[in-house]
């Protein structure tokens, strides 16, 4: 699937990724591949990717951690996440 992870100031993350986690305001949730649409609110928490061959731009690195399991991981204050046609579009507080 396609992951875009947009705030306020860019779009920090664009690129294939076999699956997301998301803090959804009723407990985290994980998205894969062709999952069914879907619009949720987010709440302060991490966004974890599994995406092997992603590239980060070089001013939004700082951003994102990789964690033991080799996901990257993106802390947020708040946001929505809407997935559809296999594309997932987080936007970040």
């Amino acid at each position: 699937m396609f992951l875009e992870i947009v705030t306020p100031e860019a779009v920090i993350f664009s690129s294939d990724v076999t699956s997301v986690a998301v803090p959804g305001i009723n407990g985290e949730f994980q998205i894969l591949n062709n999952h069914a649409p879907i619009v949720s609110v987010l709440t302060s928490g991490k966004v974890r990717v599994d995406a092997a061959n992603a590239s980060i731009d070089e001013k939004f690195q700082n951003r994102f951690n990789k964690e033991n399991d080799g996901k990257l991981s993106f802390t947020i204050n708040s946001g929505t996440l809407e997935m559809k046609d296999n594309k997932a579009i987080i936007l970040a507080d």
